[in-house]
């Protein structure tokens, strides 16, 4: 019995026990709540992908503005990765200024002396090559006339496009001046770039240690042996592209003009020259190279002798891309050929020839700095992929034991 002023105690309920993992479901549902899994989380990986290309975008725009500059410093690096290696040779008994003036001017002795050979051998074909020419082209105008082929041209149509060329040249000439004049300006604007990848590779090869040190000391103590890996990485397979890649252009060079001389093809050393530039524009500088040697060698000793340069050319091709690129660039560049084409593409679509040439060192810097950087997990083996891959009528067959059909 209770007092009629006393309140009965409702008796104590305790609160339900909270499971450790388990996930509080909310009191109401939100829109967070609401919309789908696979809804939110490709919603977080669209905003990220819209900052990552708003950032790829401002890097080229940011480098659109200052393109000599970094023209000037590309060609440094490329200077600096190549020499490097002769000046730590010559720094062991020269200071180190005097064995990086030595490096760069037997650099400039090198290719002026190649091009001085270039200009003699030119120089002293040009008479026979002239006649050749003419019955080469004599030869080509019959060929077409002859009927051996679908189509039929004859040397009065040759003469009508000749002339209508020459009208077109006339017809547009003040356009051709301007052009003429545009290209005087970049003339210029190549010169000064490679007067400041010249005074750049200077100190790249002199102090570069120094200046690298200098740099990563700048930044917070936390992540300075981030960017040292990072750095290391990127150095490593771009110092080895660039080192590889004029070790293959040279031997391509070297290959065709012997190929050449045995064939007899006039200006030999010129065309062996274009094949050496050809070897730094990946994918469409040694075809153009090849196109070039079949048509002078069609001019000057016929359709058969095109047909084996071309095919000559092709074979040491072949011979780099399958013997001298594993060997010589090893595991510092391993890109995909697919990845090599989209770089290759897009930087043509982008900046032309120029885009062509530093597409693929730089997507393999990003791609050896990522690797260096990131975490992998272990990797699926083909058991694992082909059990990723059963239908799921299989897989209840499996769990229920084989007792569902």
């Amino acid at each position: 019995m209770t007092d009629a002023g006393e309140r009965t105690a409702a008796p104590y309920v305790p609160p339900p026990r909270r499971v450790a993992g388990a996930r509080r479901t909310p009191a109401g549902p939100t829109p967070e709540h609401d919309a789908p899994q696979w809804l939110r989380m490709f919603a977080g990986v669209s905003w990220r992908l819209i900052v990552c290309v708003i950032a790829v975008g401002l890097v080229f725009y940011a480098t659109a503005q200052v393109q000599l500059l970094f023209i000037a410093v590309f060609l440094g690096l490329v200077f600096t990765a190549v020499l490097r290696p002769l000046v730590n040779l010559l720094g062991k008994v020269l200071p180190r200024f005097v064995a990086t003036a030595v490096a760069i001017l037997a650099g400039f002795v090198f290719f002026a002396g190649l091009l001085t050979y270039v200009g003699i051998s030119v120089a002293n074909e040009w008479e026979d090559l002239s006649v050749q020419f003419s019955d080469g082209l004599t030869q080509i105008t019959d060929f077409l006339e002859s009927g051996k082929l679908p189509f039929t041209i004859t040397s009065e149509q040759i003469a009508s496009w000749i002339g209508d060329a020459q009208q077109w040249v006339q017809d547009h000439a003040g356009d051709l001046v301007g052009q003429a004049a545009a290209s005087a300006g970049s003339v210029v604007e190549v010169f000064t770039a490679l007067a400041l990848a010249i005074f750049c590779t200077v100190f790249f090869l002199a102090r570069g240690e120094e200046m690298w040190t200098w740099f990563v000391n700048q930044l917070p103590a936390r992540v300075r042996q981030s960017w040292v890996d990072a750095g290391g990485a990127g150095w490593y397979t771009f110092s080895g592209y660039t080192r590889g890649t004029v070790i293959i252009a040279v031997t391509d060079g070297m290959l065709a003009f012997a190929f050449l001389m045995v064939l007899g093809v006039p200006l030999a050393a010129p065309l062996a020259v274009l094949v050496f530039i050809g070897a730094f524009i990946p994918l469409i500088g040694a075809p153009s190279a090849m196109v070039i040697a079949m048509v002078v060698a069609l001019a000057a000793n016929g359709f058969w002798s095109a047909v084996t340069v071309g095919v000559g050319i092709a074979l040491i091709g072949q011979f780099e891309g399958h013997v001298l690129q594993p060997l010589v660039m090893g595991k510092q560049v391993s890109i995909h050929p697919v990845v090599v084409a989209l770089a290759v593409t897009t930087g043509t679509l982008t900046a032309g020839i120029l885009g062509a040439v530093v597409s693929v060192p730089l997507v393999a810097v990003a791609w050896a700095v990522f690797s260096h950087l990131r975490t992998v997990d272990p990797p699926m083996g083909a058991d694992a992929v082909d059990d990723e891959v059963k239908p799921v009528d299989e897989v209840a067959h499996v769990e229920d034991g084989g007792a569902t059909t």
